[in-house]
Order: C-alpha cells, then sequence, then structure tokens
C-alpha cells in the first residue's frame, strides 16, 4: 500500500489535505481516486490507514480511518558525515534512513571537499526512504556546523565510533561488542579524511572510541553504510 508522510495530526475522521506534489503523486501518476485507501504517519502519532475522499486538480483530501501501528518511542544511533560531494552524500542519507538512524548530523572538517549542500533536497530524500522503507519516522537531518560545535553538542550523550582509516584502532565488529546498549553516534570524516590535528583531538576526547573498518580505504558513503549496518547487526534494532 502507499505510504505518504504527512504534517499533520492524526485521529480517526480527521481530514487531510495532500500538498500539490503529493496529491500528484497519488492520482496521476499512481492512478488512485475517491474510495482507494493508502497509509499516512507523521512522526508523532504511529501509522493510519486513510481514504481518499476526493481527487482533483487542484484539490486531494483524504480522511483518516483507523490506527494501524503506533509510534515507537524514539532512539537510535546518530550519524555523524562530513560533508562530501553532491551524489555520495545523497546516497549516504538516503541509505541511512533505511538503515534506521535516528539524526544525521553534517560537519565540516579541514579536509571537507564540499562547501555547501541543498538541505531541501536532502529531506525530502529522507522523506521519501522513509517511505519507502516502512519507518515511521524521519531522521532529523542537521545542517554541516563545525566538527567541534557538532562534537560539544553530542558530548555526555553515549559513545562516539569514530572510523579512523588512518590510525591504529581495534576492529569495529570488536569494539561495538564492547558497548552496552544505549544511545551512540558514529562519525565518518570527509573524502580526504580528518587533518592530523583534528584525529589527535578525537582521540583525546571522553567518550571516543576508535575503530577501523579494514584494509581497505573506503569512500565515505561506503564508510558510513558498513558502520552502520555493523552496528545495527550487534546492538541496534536488528537485534531484537
Amino acid at each position: 500500500m502507499i505510504r505518504l508522510l504527512v504534517p499533520d495530526d492524526l485521529s480517526g475522521g480527521r481530514p487531510i489535505l495532500l500538498a500539490d506534489a503529493q496529491a500528484r503523486y497519488l492520482v496521476q501518476v499512481m492512478r488512485r481516486g475517491p474510495g482507494d485507501e493508502v497509509l499516512v504517519f507523521n512522526g508523532r502519532d504511529g501509522e493510519w490507514r486513510a481514504r481518499i475522499v476526493a481527487a482533483g486538480k487542484r484539490a486531494t483530501t483524504l480522511e483518516v480511518v483507523d490506527q494501524t501501528r503506533v509510534q515507537p518511542p524514539p532512539g537510535g544511533i546518530v550519524l555523524v558525515m562530513a560533508l562530501v560531494k553532491r551524489t555520495p552524500l545523497e546516497t549516504a542519507v538516503a541509505k541511512a534512513v533505511e538503515l534506521g538512524v535516528a539524526e544525521i548530523r553534517l560537519v565540516n572538517t579541514e579536509r571537507t571537499n564540499a562547501d555547501h549542500t541543498r538541505m531541501d533536497r536532502l529531506e525530502a530524500i529522507a522523506a521519501e526512504a522513509a517511505e519507502q522503507t516502512g519507518r515511521l519516522d524521519v531522521p532529523r537531518l542537521q545542517a554541516p556546523a563545525p566538527l567541534s560545535r557538532v562534537l560539544e553538542a553530542l558530548a555526555g550523550g553515549g559513545p562516539l565510533v569514530f572510523c579512523d582509516e588512518a590510525g591504529e584502532a581495534p576492529p569495529i565488529l570488536a569494539a561495538l561488542g564492547g558497548l552496552p546498549k544505549g544511545p551512540l553516534a558514529i562519525l565518518v570524516g570527509p573524502e580526504g579524511g580528518f587533518s592530523p590535528a583534528e584525529r589527535a583531538g578525537l582521540r583525546a576526547r571522553v567518550g571516543t572510541i576508535p575503530v577501523s573498518l579494514g584494509p581497505r580505504i573506503l569512500r565515505a558513503d561506503t564508510a558510513a553504510l558498513s558502520a552502520l549496518t555493523l552496528a545495527q547487526a550487534v546492538g541496534g534494532d536488528w537485534t531484537t
């Protein structure tokens, strides 16, 4: 069944007027009309079944019928990723949503090789991935900020798994296996890696756990998805 992310509060009998893009997708692309049903969610109220009551060029309206799934409690893995070029960044965002991250924080580092990104496009990609993958929320997506500021915001929020490609570090599976269940962040650097000063600061930071992702140098998006997959398999929601 088609799933749509909507901003509206959800409860039985409530009408929903779809945004133009969603209305066109539902009526013109998917060929749905009055009487057909879809699933809707907003990241707060769980998932609900809704029925199309009016479908036209100017307006498409749904009526919320009943709840199909309750909203799970918040939590999960935070992906902290250095800003990279558009295609690998968009790939990483889409796949991170599929892998169940709770939040994506973008960071600027000394070797960041991209100076800007379109947050509206990334948010649309994240929303589409959430719709397709069956999750009931869309991860929070934080605009790029200096590494020092992001690290300060994460202080006290659980261990930070630092994917360090340039130094001696235990294999990520060994490190993850020794962590208690709870809040966790994963840090992936830019294509050129972290600078020596950044690496030294990260290794000296309380709560940072340097790890190795193996003998090969991985692209940033590959590194992010590899680390997320292993974290979910060892102690995340793949184990429940």
